[in-house]
């Protein structure tokens, strides 16, 4: 100081302090319908969103998927049917002849059980012949899929429902362990959920066929970072007004004809000829709606064509030829009821979805309302009125304690509870350490919250200055979080301890060496997962 005067000198009067890091971000990978921000392309770009808006105005609406109707069950073991419904004493089977693509209608299970931001990674669109594993894993050439999420931080958990709509279980399992790799060995910071494959079906216990035993046949590492359920859920986030003539349109004509002419030849004896007269009436009507459905299809594809304008008098004809396919499918519903069979047992086949993503939407919600350290267990499945397969209390042995570990959570229903999650192991089902899926989560918490905070230390002086900085920005941080609850013990000393120094956790030759070691052990709450209550008789007393 040269020249006299009050001089101030303001000093940090407290350590920088370690900031939560988001818990409960997932990222959903797959294919939508368009991919598009205002005519940039989203196409294998990690893109946030905070609504299911905003996934509707990026990624556009569902798949229209295409049926084939039949009288005879299909004897194709790899391709079998995916439904059937009866119309008096005649069965009909129907198959899905588009790729199952499950994204869209998960998203909308998602937002309906608590989900808020998340990620998507769009692979493709619905006019793919196929859904391609290469391309939802990162192992296509072309398309990075799981990939592009490396150099994205915010993500904390990674799910594809579109997984369930390849062509195998090996397949499946190939993504299923690319995934768990991204987790648990490149990130670090991630949690994988995983449905079954086939995961509708009820369970053989054969080692070909049981959806079960296929799974846990599947190679996998790092199982500690994921979690799988079992089984597919039934919901009801597809309403009656999205099944349409549309989504059968390839048999139409011969499939109704056939279906109807049959459920009036099966009325009550009488006149022959009314008979005959009233089914050619219906022939004639089936004809109608097959002839208005596929001008429908040809307005369409004119108003949709972008390479020259839409008139008014398209549009028009467009909106008209919309109104009379649909008054005439509302006809069919009212008047028919081997119709309306049918559009429900398509509607009940579309609404059978992986519970992957409610699930991420369950971990959301609870990480908001209790913490990430509480179980994502015992809490209702929004929009699923029961699972695909009803499981009791002996059938779920088998699944939560498995030889190799592979513990695999129910889904369950409960007699005026509705459909629970009763389950929370990881696949590492028989490690002391990672067990528990609140567990693994709740250390990858603590651990990037902590990262974070210390990269502020990076090429500070390694001595006793800085360590006793470091150590009282860490104490701060985890007696928060013991008082939330993450952490059990009477007191602080009991929940956690921070070591750091020198003949603590590092030599001079450490600190020659510019290496910083802290070393910091947490007591995790774990769920209660058995609860054990003894009766037994006492002598009166009186």
């Amino acid at each position: 100081m040269k020249t006299p005067g009050v001089y101030i000198v303001e000093k940090n009067a407290f350590p920088n302090s370690v900031v939560e890091v988001p818990t409960a971000i997932p990222a959903f990978i797959g294919y939508t319908e368009k991919h598009d921000n205002n005519g940039q392309s989203l196409l294998d770009k990690p893109t946030r969103i905070g609504s299911f808006a905003d996934y509707m105005r990026f990624f556009g609406s569902g798949p229209e998927p295409k049926f084939t109707i039949g009288t005879t069950a299909s004897t194709d073991t790899a391709n079998p049917d995916d439904g059937e419904f009866k119309v008096g004493a005649d069965s009909y089977y129907f198959n899905q002849s588009t790729p199952k693509f499950y994204l869209y209608n998960c998203i909308r299970l998602f937002y309906q059980n608590g989900g808020g931001p998340c990620y998507i990674v769009s692979v493709g669109d619905y006019s793919a012949t196929e859904i391609e594993a290469a391309k939802l894993d990162g192992t296509d050439a072309d398309i990075k899929g799981l990939q592009t999420l490396v150099k994205e931080q915010e993500p904390t958990m990674v799910v594809i429902p579109d997984a369930c709509g390849v062509a195998d279980n090996d397949q499946f399992g190939q993504i299923v362990g690319q995934v768990l790799d991204h987790c648990g060995n490149q990130m670090k910071s991630r949690f994988g959920i995983f449905d079954v494959f086939d995961g509708y079906r009820e369970r053989t216990y054969d080692k070909d066929t049981d959806v079960i035993m296929k799974f846990r046949d599947i190679g996998i590492n790092y199982r500690d970072f994921g979690a799988a359920y079992y089984p597919w859920v039934n919901t009801t986030v597809v309403q009656d007004k999205e099944i349409d003539p549309l989504n059968f349109v390839d048999s139409l004509a011969d499939t109704i004809t056939t279906i109807l002419t049959n459920e009036l030849a099966g009325e009550d004896p009488g006149d022959d000829a009314k008979k005959k007269e009233k089914q050619d009436q219906m022939k004639a009507k089936i004809g109608e709606l097959n002839s208005k459905v596929q001008e429908y299809i040809a307005a369409k594809a004119k108003v949709d064509d972008t390479s020259q304008p839409t008139t008014a008098a398209d549009m028009q004809a467009y909106m008209d030829l919309e109104s009379e396919v649909f008054t005439l499918h509302k006809t069919f519903i009212t008047l028919s009821p081997a119709y309306n069979t049918m559009i429900g047992a398509i509607l009940d086949y579309v609404n059978t979805l992986p519970p992957s993503a409610a699930m991420a939407g369950i971990y959301s919600a609870t990480d908001n309302n209790r913490g990430v350290w509480k179980a994502p267990a015992n809490v209702a499945v929004l929009s699923a009125p029961s699972p695909s397969v009803n499981i009791t209390h002996d059938d779920q042995e088998d699944l939560n304690v498995d030889l190799n570990g592979k513990s695999i959570n129910a889904i369950r229903s409960f007699i005026g509870e509705g459909t629970l999650v009763w389950g929370a192991r990881t696949l590492d089902g028989n490690s002391q350490d990672w067990r528990y899926v609140n567990v693994r989560r709740t250390m990858i918490f603590l651990e990037q919250s902590i990262k974070i905070a210390a990269k502020a230390y990076v090429f500070e002086p390694n001595d006793a200055k800085t360590w006793t900085t470091m150590k009282s920005m860490l104490d701060n941080f985890l007696t928060n979080q013991w008082k939330a609850g993450a952490l059990v013990g009477a007191v602080p000393a009991d929940a956690f301890l921070v070591q750091v120094g020198l003949g603590t956790t590092m030599t001079a030759n450490d600190i020659l060496d510019g290496i910083m070691r802290i070393t910091v052990l947490v007591a995790v709450s774990r769920p209660a997962e058995f609860i054990e209550i003894t009766f037994q008789q006492q002598m009166q007393k009186s």
